[in-house]
């Protein structure tokens, strides 16, 4: 193990301003994620759960955003994919778990919508469609109601590259400009719009369509988890300061199929897909954290078998939770015919 701090690369978390524990924290979140995903392939495999989207190879962006913000005040709508993210701000891997298995306690809908339709008034993440990007309005919807009310938070949104070329995105974008509202828009672009490869749909990249509505828009790595953190934590920083909106493009790769449902490998190579299993940015980080002396292999271990005893502890607990009753069909149709959202 080499010593702590011996190249300046090495104290990058540092110099950031997080702590040990808190880079180990990160690593924590994004094996935890990871963890949830290889459990939720195989239930699906298995038949135990009908419906599955991967967040594999994202990880890194979603939880390095998440620890830029603040996980007590902002307001957060995330995409189908940031299991990460949901996870950093509170949400459990039983809550995660309930909603794969469609079970009655599911906190994201009560067993109502499909698996990676997040939300919980508890943690202030609200609750998303499966049309994409509808998100972003919303975010800024709430951007500007903080902004109305003087208080000091933001919102966070995140998509992916092929839902940007929709109008809610432009609106969205467009009113935040022109209002100057404190909202991050972040997207995760995966490189595949599920079988449409990025080449195919964008002449040029999103961030600098930030531009055209007058906000700074930058390009990050999204496989390098303090690249991101130090990206949204500068921008959540000017939007805190009353500067506008920041857009971020985090470059990431859908290292998985689109869904359970898809073949991918009828649209792209295993090479492909292989070469950038080596820019996974999971393992990049732990060697980071082995390189800094603050991480060993002995402590990784211990790490996935953690992670690995909660998946499989969340996933009998869900497995045995009761589903939704029948007539519970009828709750949230009307105003005032149900229990208040957790």
């Amino acid at each position: 193990m080499k010593a702590k701090g011996t190249i300046d690369q090495q104290t990058r978390h540092e110099q950031l301003g997080l702590t040990d524990d808190q880079a180990i924290e990160l690593y924590r979140y994004m094996m935890m994620a990871r963890k949830f995903d290889e459990r939720c392939l195989l239930l699906q495999r298995a038949g135990k759960i009908n419906f599955h989207v991967s967040g594999v190879g994202q990880e890194a962006a979603q939880v390095g955003a998440a620890f830029a913000l603040d996980r007590q005040e902002d307001y957060f709508l995330p995409y189908y994919r940031d299991y990460g993210f949901v996870l950093s701000v509170g949400m459990t891997a039983r809550e995660l778990m309930l909603s794969a298995f469609a079970k009655a306690e599911d906190p994201n809908s009560g067993g109502r919508q499909m698996p990676g339709h997040f939300g919980s008034k508890r943690l202030r993440i609200v609750t998303g469609s499966s049309p994409v990007t509808t998100q972003v309005p919303h975010a800024v919807g709430v951007a500007l109601a903080a902004k109305m009310k003087r208080q000091k938070l933001v919102s966070f949104v995140t998509f992916g590259e092929g839902s940007s070329n929709q109008g809610d995105f432009h609106e969205g974008c467009n009113f935040a400009g022109v209002h100057k509202l404190p909202v991050i828009i972040m997207c995760e672009n995966n490189q595949y719009a599920i079988s449409v490869p990025v080449h195919k749909q964008l002449s040029g990249k999103i961030s600098d369509r930030a531009l055209g509505y007058g906000f700074p828009g930058l390009r990050v790595d999204g496989n390098d988890v303090l690249e991101v953190y130090a990206a949204v934590k500068e921008a959540r920083e000017r939007a805190i300061n009353g500067e506008g909106p920041t857009l971020i493009e985090a470059m990431v790769y859908r290292l998985a199929p689109h869904s359970t449902s898809d073949n991918d490998l009828a649209y792209r190579t295993k090479e492909e897909v292989d070469a950038n299993w080596e820019k996974d940015g999971l393992p990049r980080y732990k060697q980071y954290l082995l390189d800094c002396g603050i991480w060993s292999e002995q402590q990784d271990e211990e790490l996935q078998k953690e992670c690995t005893q909660i998946m499989k502890e969340a996933t009998e607990y869900a497995d045995n939770a009761p589903y939704p009753r029948a007539e519970d069909t009828l709750l949230h149709v009307f105003a005032g015919d149900g229990e208040d959202a957790q």
